[in-house]
């Protein structure tokens, strides 16, 4: 479990196939405090650390979660947002997320307001039901607040920190990114389709 509240921002330093899928190294000051089997959101992607050391983390990626996420067409010298599992006695903030990627989908504007950045994303409708206004969303592993929401698409605004301190900043129109709807929403969603189905 996660909370969206980024530690660190990390560089890729390869991706390369291996048996499993593929081996992701980040060069990241984190590798000093993580160990083998540690999990680790990589973009809001949760995996599981397989090496690491003073500068660096590396971990596999496997097919389904380089198809169903962005991960795999990650390159060298990219930026990624890193968190370390949420600890069962420290502070919660952000919101509950898990690593589970729901959906990626395209930054489609990006425009600035005083000191502050706007995101406009597009939104399948696929999953469209799991998203709410003023709910949380994960962009990218970033816990965010959904500012507004319309047919095929979301806004989110990025406060001066949170853009100083993630891999936002980096982010261009047409980009993508990984989403994760809040997982209580998701559980409402659920059950009121269930309840339909079954009526």
């Amino acid at each position: 479990m996660f909370t969206g509240l980024i530690e660190s921002v990390g560089v890729v330093e390869s991706l390369t196939p291996n048996a499993s899928g593929l081996r992701l190294s980040v060069r990241t000051a984190l590798g000093a405090e993580m160990h083998t089997g540690d999990s680790l959101a990589v973009n809001g992607v949760c995996l599981t650390v397989v090496a690491a050391d003073a500068g660096a983390v590396h971990a596999d990626v496997g097919p389904e979660t380089a198809r169903i996420t962005t991960l795999g067409s990650l390159e060298a010298g990219r930026l990624v947002n890193l968190e370390q599992a949420m600890r069962a006695d420290g502070r919660f903030g952000g919101h509950f997320v898990q690593g589970h990627v729901d959906t990626t989908a395209a930054v489609t504007v990006i425009r600035e307001e005083e000191d502050a950045h706007w995101f406009t994303i597009s939104l399948r409708d696929a999953v469209a039901a799991i998203f709410i206004p003023k709910g949380s969303v994960a962009v990218d592993g970033v816990s965010l607040t959904i500012a507004a929401l319309r047919d095929g698409e979301l806004d989110v605004m990025i406060v001066p920190f949170t853009w100083e301190h993630t891999n936002l900043h980096a982010l261009r129109p047409r980009d993508r990114v990984n989403l994760e709807g809040d997982m209580v929403g998701k559980y409402v969603a659920r059950a009121a389709q269930i309840a339909l189905t079954e009526k």
